[in-house]
């Protein structure tokens, strides 16, 4: 049973923050119509975007909010169909925030290659090389699953012939974390339209690791953006 105030300020803010982040996404691309979807865990609770309704035209009112479990409390719209991928994210990681896109450049990625390599040093704030989820269809528990697997280890996750799912501590960092995927998938296809691109190896990455440790000064753990 949730425990969470429905009245709390933290739920209303959490409302208002999808409506927001959601038109942000659909007005810089990296969704579009309804597809993908939104959530903040607060307490006990999802905070989650409804289906079927464009971003542009999503109230507060809209917003659903549903138990870990997926009960649905509040919210006058229908749930979104993946809303077992997002209660299982949080029920395995660390995540306070969930940005799931069908981002172009992601999309056409995950149709034609099994990962996402090291391009460049930035994607160490990802967890490394991205994998491709195998496809399953969306809104199932195998899909759930898959991405849940993936995020066990890394921030980001993209997922065959679908899109692509980041988290974060917040729903800002979160979408951030999806403009970054989607940028390192487009420097990733230009790279090949050159050649062979160079790939960062492991060791490489490892130092990029510790110097991005080493800028921190002991600072917050979860802070993993990389050093510019």
């Amino acid at each position: 049973m949730a425990t969470t105030d429905l009245s709390s300020g933290a739920v209303d803010h959490a409302r208002h923050e999808l409506v927001a982040v959601g038109r942000r996404m659909l007005a810089e691309g990296l969704a579009i119509g309804t597809a993908g979807n939104l959530s903040i865990r607060v307490g006990d609770l999802i905070a989650i975007t409804p289906s079927s309704i464009p971003y542009a035209q999503i109230e507060v009112e809209d917003i659903c909010i549903l138990t870990l479990e997926g009960e649905q409390i509040d919210g006058r719209a229908k749930v979104s169909s993946e809303w077992p991928m997002h209660s299982g994210i949080y029920r395995t990681t660390s995540a306070k925030a969930i940005v799931h896109t069908h981002s172009p450049e992601v999309v056409a990625l995950s149709v034609s290659r099994d990962v996402l390599p090291s391009i460049h040093y930035a994607i160490h704030s990802l967890g490394g090389p991205v994998p491709v989820v195998g496809y399953t269809r969306f809104g199932s528990d195998g899909l759930a699953q898959g991405a849940v697997d993936v995020l066990a280890q890394h921030s980001a996750a993209i997922l065959q012939n679908h899109g692509a799912v980041t988290y974060g501590e917040t729903i800002v960092q979160a979408y951030e974390r999806a403009q970054l995927l989607e940028w390192l998938a487009q420097v990733y296809r230009l790279s090949l339209t050159y050649g062979s691109p160079r790939i960062l190896s492991i060791e490489e990455m490892a130092e990029v690791a510790a110097e991005v440790q080493r800028r921190r000064y002991g600072g917050p753990a979860a802070n993993t953006e990389p050093a510019p």
